[in-house]
């Protein structure tokens, strides 16, 4: 049989869950960046996001928050611009959920941003067909059922 040589499998390479729900600083934006808001996913390290500057951006995902920090559609993210490329743009930080609507109320994004859009979306009666409809139930809807 052959000797182990390694340092562990795959459950070293995930390492240790780290407690991120702790707060941590608001970070703001700094000359050369901007938030934007991720708009689809395209794989490979990549999404397409809308920044608050109203240009479209093919985003990277840095190495350091790649398969650490899953970033989704609807997401408000901090990317990085580039000098050389205005069409591309690196993601530097994502913001929970919590730091966007802070963002939010400082005036640091504009009004017309939806947050948790991605999430679920209020069912409106019409069928696009694509099956994937979300019903808001209420309270006193959930006593009832």
């Amino acid at each position: 049989m052959p000797k182990n040589k390694g340092k562990g499998g795959k459950n070293r390479k995930r390492g240790k869950n780290e407690a991120d729900d702790e707060k941590r600083e608001l970070v703001f934006k700094e000359d050369g960046q901007d938030y934007a808001q991720v708009l689809r996913m395209l794989g490979n390290g990549r999404c397409e996001a809308m920044c608050i500057d109203g240009n479209k951006r093919l985003c990277h995902i840095r190495g350091k928050m790649h398969k650490k920090v899953w970033i989704g559609t609807g997401d408000i993210v901090l990317v990085g611009l580039r000098d050389y490329q205005d069409e591309k743009a690196d993601i530097i930080l994502k913001y929970m959920s919590d730091e966007a609507r802070l963002l939010k109320a400082y005036g640091e994004l504009p009004d017309n941003i939806r947050l948790n859009e991605g999430i679920a979306r209020e069912f409106d009666g019409e069928d696009d067909g694509d099956g994937d409809d979300f019903i808001k139930f209420e309270d006193e809807d959930i006593d009832r059922i």
